[in-house]
């Protein structure tokens, strides 16, 4: 059986339709399951004893597990066990805007860059919609919040996973289930260029961040092996296309690594490679993980590197820190339960 998590209204519905119920029964199930946020059949007390038996032989509402939670200023770090008892992870930012969350769309990650954490684990699975939604419900549920924007940019590559993702999507923007505005949902890619144009084609208004985190083929395919299959001109040819189709802005992220790719070099590479883009670049400090030797860049050089971008007149920010003191780098706290 299905958890019923992973249907959107659309699929729901027509799933009720075999099963001979009216249309009206899905908005009924839609609000005890996002608005109510009832724990199970039995509590969606206006449905018929036929219609909840028919629920319990066709659906489960499988939740799931806190296994750890960590807390520092402005983060909170969860860690959740499935249902296989696999792990995975979400991050809670506390925003100016509100309350923003990271989340995770597989079970390790086969993208392999040489600075994540959560690569270091390779890709057991694909999370299914489901699995996506219940990090939102839960922490809400925890920390009794309403949590306003969502980043799918934690565990696991989002493109890897597209069908489900999609899905996700079309859940938590529905108004009737979290209602989660387009324009407060993104989406990071290391760049699967295939999918990027899919998605293009949807015109979501979701927004779209790009993991870039170098401004030459050489150096980014040390990085990121993705590169030796969609190399950068490539890349950025699409993600130009991507711009003028959808109307929308790109965001480029940039982790600076001390040495590796945060010179004045690379900064002004950087500037002429995404000339003529529609974009702006988050600059994200490193989170050092005892697994990995890359550092931090330090301090003035991450303020060089970005005063020389501002200069070009680039759209860019330094990303605010979170979990100095918890395990911050994303897939580490999977790391220390699974390894």
């Amino acid at each position: 059986m299905e958890n019923i998590y992973n249907f959107t209204y659309e699929q729901l519905y027509e799933k009720l339709q075999q099963l001979q119920e009216k249309k009206y029964r899905c908005d009924q199930i839609y609000d005890w399951l996002y608005k109510k946020r009832v724990e199970s059949f039995d509590q969606m007390n206006n449905l018929s004893k036929d219609l909840i038996a028919k629920l319990k032989s066709n659906f489960t509402m499988d939740h799931l597990k806190l296994s750890k939670h960590e807390i520092d200023k402005d983060v909170d770090k969860f860690l959740f066990q499935l249902s296989d008892e696999a792990y995975i992870e979400s991050v809670l930012m506390h925003q100016h805007y509100g309350y923003s969350l990271c989340i995770s769309s597989q079970v390790g990650c086969n993208m392999s860059c040489s600075f994540c954490e959560s690569g270091r684990l390779k890709k057991v699975r694909n999370l299914s919609p489901s699995e996506m939604v219940l990090q939102i419900i839960e922490i809400e549920k925890i920390k009794n919040i309403k949590i306003s924007h969502i980043v799918v940019m934690g565990i696991g590559e989002p493109f890897d996973n597209y069908d489900n993702l999609i899905d996700f999507i079309n859940i938590i923007n529905n108004p009737k289930a979290l209602e989660i505005g387009s324009r407060h949902i993104t989406v990071s890619t290391c760049g699967i260029i295939p999918k990027i144009k899919e998605f293009e084609k949807l015109n979501l208004q979701v927004n779209l961040a790009v993991s870039l985190h170098a401004p030459n083929d050489d150096l980014r395919s040390k990085l990121m092996p993705i590169n030796k299959v969609y190399p950068l001109k490539e890349l950025l040819k699409t993600l130009k296309e991507y711009t003028i189709k959808t109307g929308r802005r790109i965001t480029f992220e940039y982790i600076l690594l001390d040495g590796i790719n945060d010179t004045e070099h690379h900064a002004k590479q950087l500037c002429t490679i995404l000339k003529g883009i529609n974009c702006y670049v988050n600059l994200i400090p490193y989170n050092e993980s005892s697994n990995i030797l890359y550092k931090r860049s330090k301090k003035s050089n991450i303020l060089k590197f970005y005063d020389i971008i501002k200069k070009e007149d680039i759209n860019v920010t330094i990303r605010k820190e979170f979990g100095s003191k918890i395990s911050a780098a994303c897939g580490q706290l999977r790391a220390k339960k699974e390894v």
